[in-house]
């Protein structure tokens, strides 16, 4: 089993209930009740899974070594508080021209310009995150990344303020594809 492989299962089944199923850009996946979070390859069962989405953890790609050990320092693990009980699936794709461009290219439009990590580590501790890269596994997966977050009811209202703030960036321009699954855990 690889330790770094997630699936994100879909369906009538899972730890997590789905309390919202948006679109936000591009197309859609089929709404579902249920999600699972796999650790590792779970063949699907057409009865139980009416989607997956796959991804890897894997090194900082974009993050300076400051910015990573500033990273380190203040986030908590996701799955460690037992009050952060919501949750958050934001899959998303960029388009090619995005992937045209070098990694520096891509660095400078990330943070010098858009400030993603400045305004995550704004939320931190109070908002959990992994990211989950999807382009790593082949061209069938739907998605680029797959970025699960988790936090309390108390820090809802801040986890809609980071998500607006990244969404006005420059960033947010390259994104052709993004849904929205928001989860509680009962």
């Amino acid at each position: 089993m690889n330790p770094r492989l997630f699936t994100f299962a879909g369906g009538n089944e899972g730890l997590w209930s789905v309390t919202r199923f948006q679109a936000v850009c591009g197309e859609p996946l089929p709404e579902v009740k249920r999600i699972n979070i796999l650790n590792g390859a779970q063949p699907a069962s057409a009865s139980e899974v009416t989607w997956q989405l796959r991804g890897v953890t894997s090194n900082e790609r974009y993050a300076t070594r400051a910015e990573k050990d500033q990273l380190v320092a203040k986030q908590v693990a996701l799955g460690s508080r037992p009050e952060a009980t919501r949750s958050a699936i934001i899959p998303i794709r960029k388009n090619a021209q995005w992937w045209g461009m070098t990694q520096d290219e891509r660095r400078a439009i990330l943070e010098e310009r858009s400030h993603h990590i400045v305004i995550g580590m704004r939320y931190l501790p109070a908002i959990a995150r992994r990211l989950h890269h999807c382009r790593d596994l082949g061209e069938s997966e739907p998605f680029d990344f797959v970025t699960l977050f988790d936090y309390t009811p108390q820090d809802a209202n801040a986890f809609e303020d980071m998500l607006a703030e990244l969404r006005l960036t420059e960033e947010w321009k390259y994104i052709d594809r993004e849904l929205d699954i928001r989860m509680v855990r009962e």
